[in-house]
């Protein structure tokens, strides 16, 4: 059985463009000292050539950093995980690191496995979405790795975390409908297992206004649960004149369920969203939306992540959310 070809070293990249290792190490480093342009072209020539890869598992014992960090999200096929995502890669590139993204789709046991796997790469450090109102952080082979959590409402003990003021962006899309002068609005709410953050700006939204309660219509947080939600909510006899929807995804089920129904939006039923990802932008009506500053979030996250030197800095950051209107709601936004 042939043996398998000896992999390129950096040794053999010096012998071939005549140099010393540490000019090799200089070039593919890009420093730390400067090597003349005649030479380090040789270099690259030679690794061209030879077809040198370096061992980047050893350039991160040597160096004690991987240059890269892990992020846990809950669903890659949900427009707003995936732009969160991409400005975290964008926000880790500018501090010189790559991103590892694994997901999670949404279940404890799997953000725990991926926990599990990503700390045993030995990233720098982990930031996790979750969509546990107080997720189990503890799984990690590394209990002293860095960690963040994003796009949380709720500050978790011995963690430092991000998130948008969902509480105060909740109450101004629900007082924003109030405004229009809709007296009953309803509230499609995803599951959560307790009272969150969106339901209870709603509902202050609402006493503060002396009105009731409208109806509230919970279902799984994607355009299906949306879907099915609009039907349950409007399908009846009677239904509110508008409704507060707790995420982009579920509003864009609820347009269709709308439609089906003979209803338009806002002609019959007003709606405003949470999130403010870039699909809100694109369905007809164009949705109002609460949307979450992504990039800033995203900045953050990577800023407290690779932020070692601050001790103890484990408490909630949060970044305030901005109403953006579009005619969902009944406003005028011709362009």
């Amino acid at each position: 059985m042939p043996s398998s070809p000896r992999a390129v070293t950096r040794a053999d990249v010096a012998r071939y463009a005549g140099v010393s290792t540490s000019v090799v190490s200089y070039v593919v480093h890009d420093g730390p000292r400067p090597v003349a342009a005649e030479t380090a072209a040789r270099v690259r020539e030679a690794i061209r050539v030879l077809g040198y890869r370096p061992n980047a598992s050893a350039q991160a014992l040597r160096t004690g950093s991987s240059k890269m960090l892990g992020l846990i999200v809950p669903e890659l096929d949900n427009p707003f995980w995936s732009e969160l995502a991409v400005a975290v890669t964008h926000a880790a590139a500018a501090r010189g690191y790559d991103v590892l993204i694994a997901n999670s789709d949404g279940d404890a046991q799997q953000e725990r496995e991926r926990l599990r796997t990503l700390s045993a790469r030995q990233v720098d450090g982990i930031i996790v979405t979750s969509i546990m109102t107080h997720p189990d952080l503890s799984s990690t082979t590394d209990p002293g790795i860095p960690m963040v959590l994003l796009n949380t409402f709720f500050e978790v003990p011995e963690y430092a975390s991000i998130g948008v003021d969902a509480l105060r962006g909740a109450r101004e899309g629900t007082q924003h409908l109030i405004d229009h002068g809709y007296r009953e609005i309803g509230l499609m709410m995803g599951h959560t297992g307790s009272m969150e953050l969106r339901e209870q700006g709603w509902m202050q939204a609402l006493r503060d206004a002396g009105l009731p309660d409208g109806p509230i219509a919970r279902c799984s947080f994607d355009r299906a649960g949306g879907y099915e939600a609009g039907l349950r909510m409007f399908g009846g006899g009677t239904r509110p004149r508008a409704v507060f929807v707790s995420s982009d995804m579920q509003a864009v089920g609820l347009l269709r369920a709308l439609y089906e129904l003979g209803l338009r939006a806002p002609d019959d039923v007003a709606v405003v969203s949470f999130d403010g990802a870039a699909e809100a932008d694109y369905t007809n009506p164009q949705l109002t939306v609460v949307r979450q500053p992504v990039e800033a979030m995203a900045a953050a996250a990577v800023d407290r992540v690779l932020a070692r030197d601050l001790p103890d800095d484990h408490h909630l950051d949060l970044v305030p959310a901005e109403l953006v209107l579009g005619a969902s709601c009944g406003c005028d936004v011709r362009r």
